[in-house]
């Protein structure tokens, strides 16, 4: 069902009382008894894990899987995978101009992304009752998994013509990956672009911040936001880039202060973080979370414009008593 999610991010902005909106999806496992290989298989479990997980907790959204291998999975990289971790590159596939030149785009569906696809459409015929997003990686993010991610650094400097050929490639098949999410009933997409992170701002607006608007200028329009994720140390620094992408909403990871990151946020535009995913959700208590949740809302709930969230994507095997903790810290907070 179609929303105005313009009109959703403008209610959310007024809204007194905001609910949190972490990037919430692989800890479905444990409450369907299943492993991380499993999930990322099976369309109807994933559309399955999203419900279970909306009907747990009073969420702003239904946030997809964030699996950065997925894409480049489809470019031919080599995965490694894992019964209880998110699925990792392993290596590189490309370190020459000619191979970035000859490297063919796959067509969606190729790999895992047509599982993917199918389990947004159901996931929106099953949860009615708030957005949902699919998640895809940023292009510089793909694209440094494609060339190695140390490696993609140095390429920035000793082979920039190379990045930039691999950079059009990617960013093309993002163009259409998203707008295959699009068109299956997703109101939007995370973007998580957190290689970018590590760059300084002027490679950061030449390798990702530029590419990324492409992406944002084809897909993003009144019922289809681009949320722009980065969870990397160099955010505040290269915040004017990346509010350059002209994305719907940005997302920080938890390696940056969000009450400094939001003095840098336009008032019109919504930012979300920061609890930290792996220390707290994953390893934290429902004590240590619920103060950690706290510390961010007292910290950054004057600007109207904040969203309550996770700093990154919550591991899988994050203890559901520490989520419930942090969903009843929002509620504490407000009440």
């Amino acid at each position: 069902m179609q929303k105005n999610m313009r009109l959703w991010l403008e209610e959310m902005k007024k809204s007194t009382v905001k609910k949190g909106l972490p990037v919430l999806s692989f800890p479905a496992i444990q409450l369907m008894g299943i492993t991380v290989n499993e999930l990322i298989s099976d369309s109807s479990l994933q559309a399955k894990g999203m419900k279970l997980i909306a009907d747990r907790v009073d969420a702003a959204a239904s946030v997809s899987l964030m699996d950065l291998s997925l894409e480049a999975e489809c470019f031919g990289s080599t995965i490694r995978y894992s019964d209880d971790e998110v699925p990792t590159v392993i290596g590189s596939i490309i370190s020459t101009e000619e191979e970035a030149e000859a490297l063919k785009i796959p067509e969606i569906g190729d790999g895992r992304t047509r599982i993917y696809i199918e389990a947004i459409e159901k996931a929106c015929k099953l949860i009615t009752d708030r957005p949902v997003f699919a998640g895809i990686i940023g292009p510089f993010s793909l694209a440094g998994r494609l060339l190695d991610v140390t490696e993609a650094m140095i390429y920035c400097y000793e082979e920039p013509d190379m990045v930039h050929t691999l950079l059009e490639k990617v960013t093309e098949f993002l163009i259409k990956y998203a707008n295959a999410y699009k068109a299956v009933g997703a109101h939007g997409i995370v973007m998580a672009e957190p290689l970018a992170g590590l760059l300084s701002p002027s490679l950061a607006e030449e390798f990702s911040s530029e590419y990324v608007k492409k992406i944002v200028d084809s897909v993003q329009d009144d019922h289809f936001l681009v949320i722009y994720h980065n969870c990397g140390n160099s955010t505040i620094q290269t915040i004017d880039s990346i509010l350059s992408t002209g994305s719907a909403a940005y997302h920080f990871g938890n390696a940056i202060s969000m009450a400094d990151m939001m003095t840098h946020i336009p008032e019109d535009t919504i930012a979300m973080g920061n609890v930290d995913p792996a220390a707290e959700f994953r390893n934290g208590s429902p004590e240590s979370i619920r103060e950690a949740t706290l510390k961010v809302m007292n910290d950054c709930c004057k600007y109207p414009n904040f969203v309550i969230s996770s700093g990154c994507d919550i591991p899988p095997l994050s203890k559901w008593e520490n989520i419930d903790a942090f969903f009843a810290a929002v509620n504490e907070f407000y009440n």
